[in-house]
């Protein structure tokens, strides 16, 4: 179980594994690490995982769950091994809530590392690395440093958006607010109708400010027991709707949108905060798979009409998903302590999933790439960390292109400061000045 991750493709295969209980621990280990030239990973949730760290030492982070919530300083402090939903009740009983991400069950501290985008209070305070006031880490020489924008800047910018290229991040203290409901969820229409909600979506967008936050996902959805009747083996557009102004005028706003087909499925209602994942509805489950990433710098009709023909209904295509997040709003304003986020001014993101095993890695893979190179017309070369592939950014020029050459540049120099053996590797890795 220590080497078990959430996608079934990318197994950990290390030579020396730690579980790690406290600091102390993960200070032993990196020591010992250090001293035998072991390269090091980290795991929490594994649900982002790069290499399977042949010949290095894996961390494991899911016994460190301390959670503690100061109501009110209106602040949480986590443990390595804290997942969001473990977060979510504890942060409610005191109507506060936390920049949460689509997918509740993934780990709080890699998430908030590769930024953290959330489906609803994104667009209007910006990524969850943008809220933190401190992080405890063990760097590389096996010193355990309590990091914030003060006390060691450099250090605090390279880990907010470096992911885990610095060393083992053993506790984190973030800023919450006071939102405890939501108006949102999602609607399903029938795939056939891509071209219409998508042309509706787009149109739409420009008219909704800040409080609004959108996606849409093509699907292919497999015959299950635990979806919903109408979703069972279906292909379907999966709009996804986040809204904290009042129901009565989120249900005017996305008006045009539920107009724009026929709706399979309606979920979009007046939620309690803590059902943040109803958004999304992500799986939970391992499963192998493949994906890819790709961030755009518009979403013209053009390009709305090209992800019809590579995903829509006279397509041959079988991802599972593919969708299309609107970022923007407070996405794109420095914080008020700056970070390496690289995806600032970025206006959408792609996301691209295909269910399988390693005998179907060479097809899934061509599908996916034939989506991210026919979107190519729009792309950035910047992306977001998180979405981030072991297929993608594999090397340095790719690593260098995700972040930027300036902002690269001072992260390879932050790491020659702290990893210069680049004992953190096993990662889309920034590599020592």
């Amino acid at each position: 179980m220590e080497c078990a991750t959430y996608n079934l493709n990318t197994g950990f295969r290390p030579a020396v594994v730690v579980g790690a209980a406290d600091d102390s621990d993960v200070r032993a280990a990196v020591r010992f690490a250090d001293r035998h030239g072991l390269p090091i990973a980290v795991k929490a949730t594994a649900h982002q995982v790069v290499a399977p760290a042949h010949d290095g030492m894996l961390i494991t982070t899911e016994r460190m769950k301390g959670v503690h919530v100061d109501a009110e300083a209106q602040t949480v402090r986590v443990e390595a091994g804290v997942r969001w939903r473990e977060v979510l009740p504890r942060t409610a009983e005191y109507g506060l809530a936390a920049i949460v991400g689509s997918a509740p069950d993934v780990g709080v501290v890699g998430y908030t590392l590769g930024g953290g985008q959330s489906p609803l209070l994104g667009r209007t305070l910006g990524y969850a690395a943008d809220h933190v006031r401190r992080l405890n880490v063990v760097t590389a020489d096996g010193r355990l440093r309590h990091v914030t924008p003060d006390s060691e800047p450099d250090l605090y910018w390279a880990l907010l958006g470096g992911k885990g290229n610095f060393g083992v991040v053993t506790e984190i203290e973030f800023d919450v607010f006071p939102v405890t409901r939501f108006y949102g969820g999602a609607v399903y229409f029938p795939g056939e109708h891509l071209a219409e909600v998508l042309g509706a979506w787009s149109s739409w967008l420009p008219t909704v400010g800040e409080e609004m936050t959108s996606s849409i996902g093509i699907q292919r959805l497999p015959d299950l027991p635990a979806l919903p009747v109408p979703l069972r083996g279906a292909f379907v557009v999966h709009l996804r709707i986040g809204y904290l102004g009042s129901a009565a005028e989120g249900e005017k706003l996305i008006a045009p949108l539920r107009a724009a087909a026929p709706v399979l499925l309606d979920l979009v209602a007046e939620k309690p905060f803590t059902s943040i994942g109803e958004i999304h509805l992500d799986p939970v489950d391992p499963m192998p798979y493949f994906d890819r990433s790709v961030c755009l710098a518009e979403f013209t009709e053009k390009t709305a009409q090209t992800l019809v023909e590579l995903t829509g209904p006279e397509s041959r295509s079988v991802l599972a998903n593919v969708e299309i997040r609107a970022l923007g709003g407070a996405f794109d304003r420095e914080p008020a302590a700056a970070n390496s986020i690289p995806t600032r001014g970025v206006p959408f993101v792609v996301f691209g999933f295909a269910v399988g095993g390693p005998h179907q890695a060479e097809a899934l893979r061509g599908e996916l790439a034939e989506v991210v190179d026919g979107l190519a017309p729009w792309a950035v070369e910047r992306n977001m960390v998180n979405f981030l592939s072991p297929d993608e950014a594999t090397d340095t020029e790719g690593v260098r292109a995700v972040y930027g050459p300036e902002r690269y540049a001072r992260l390879a120099q932050v790491k020659k400061d702290y990893d210069p053996a680049n004992l953190f590797r096993f990662n889309h890795n920034i590599a020592p000045a």
